[in-house]
């Protein structure tokens, strides 16, 4: 029986398309050391890789999550290609063939794209329900899965995936190329191109808006939308609000993780990371290029800066200026965080 499951887990395992260095180095510009015709397989990490299997080798560290590998895993490697920088291409084995390029990092991403795309899908399932008045750009280059649901009023750009059990609502919009994956649910929503809403996301319902009214909870009604810029990922059961009067908004490129909670009229700049349990509360700001940790939660009304980082589990009050590290609860600037854990430590420490 386990033999059994092991083939079985092996036909429905993710498969590399077939390719050789040479077509590698020729069609992402890569300078070739080496056997062109050097098969690759796969991809493996490079203390794991086996042969016919491309692994890269970098001394590049974009952040702190970028650990460098002693160079004697490249001198031992068993891989077949190698993605490696210049300077470190004498440290690689006799007899593989090289693939040599200032960014190995960023090549791999490009090279695990091309290999391991998934193939064509399209055609629209009899078992999802589409009424009418729906309009597709494209129809034909169009995937719908069984079980989908979209309503009158949406449009749907050219290349557009809806996997089974999604549901998009009147009047939402979603932009060339943009996968949505199952369960997902959308209204009131512009969605760009190229972007990936993972299974469970809720985008477009109503936010946590209220007001108290002669000792009730009263509801305001909420009459914007949320926007989302391309390539925008929002990672599986996170919820995105709709605006109460304006537009809950996210940037450009900008990436969510699961599990995140984006309030009503929030605004999230361009190229940013927000970490998996991220809460943010309505009216809040966020620069470009911010950087969000795990289960950072920020009140309402705050404004965060362009290219600031926030540490995990952090609690933001105030505003954070451009460029700023914050960390603790409440947050505060890093050194001072760590001078205030310092001072408690060694007080706490004495008695």
């Amino acid at each position: 029986m386990t033999f059994m499951l092991s083939i079985i887990k092996s036909w429905l395992a993710p498969r590399a398309t077939k390719t050789t260095a040479g077509d590698l180095a020729e069609k992402f510009g890569l300078e070739l050391r080496g056997n062109p015709e050097t098969v690759v397989s796969g991809i493996a990490p490079i203390a794991d890789a086996k042969r016919g299997q491309l692994a890269f080798y970098s001394t590049e560290q974009n952040s702190n999550a970028f650990k460098i590998l002693p160079i004697s895993v490249l001198e031992n490697t068993r891989a077949s290609v190698i993605l490696v920088q210049p300077e470190q291409a004498s440290h690689a084995p006799k007899g593989a063939t090289l693939l040599v390029c200032a960014s190995p990092r960023g090549e791999i991403v490009k090279i695990l794209g091309e290999i391991y795309r998934e193939p064509p899908r399209c055609g629209i399932s009899k078992r999802a329900y589409i009424e009418r008045g729906v309009f597709f750009r494209e129809r034909k280059t169009n995937y719908v899965g069984q079980f989908a649901t979209i309503e009158r009023g949406a449009v749907i750009e050219p290349d557009v995936k809806i996997y089974p059990g999604a549901y998009i609502g009147k009047n939402v919009t979603i932009g060339r190329g943009t996968v949505v994956h199952s369960c997902a649910h959308i209204e009131n929503a512009t969605i760009g191109a190229d972007c990936v809403i993972h299974n469970g996301a809720s985008i477009g319902k109503d936010g946590f808006g209220y007001t108290r009214q002669n000792g009730h909870n009263v509801f305001i009604p909420h009459v914007g939308r949320v926007v989302l810029g391309n390539r925008v990922s929002v990672g599986a059961n996170t919820c995105i609000d709709r605006g109460a009067l304006t537009d809950t908004r996210v940037g450009d490129g900008t990436k969510i993780d699961n599990l995140c909670q984006i309030a009503h009229g929030v605004v999230i700049g361009c190229e940013c990371f927000l970490a998996g349990g991220v809460g943010i509360a309505g009216g809040v700001t966020v620069g470009d290029r911010a950087l969000l940790a795990g289960h950072v939660g920020i009140a309402n009304g705050v404004k965060i800066g362009n290219d600031t980082e926030i540490g995990a589990n952090s609690g933001v009050f105030r505003n954070v200026p451009d460029g700023q590290k914050h960390m603790g609860y409440p947050a505060a600037p890093g050194t001072e965080f760590l001078r205030h854990y310092a001072w408690i430590k060694k007080h706490v420490n004495k008695d």
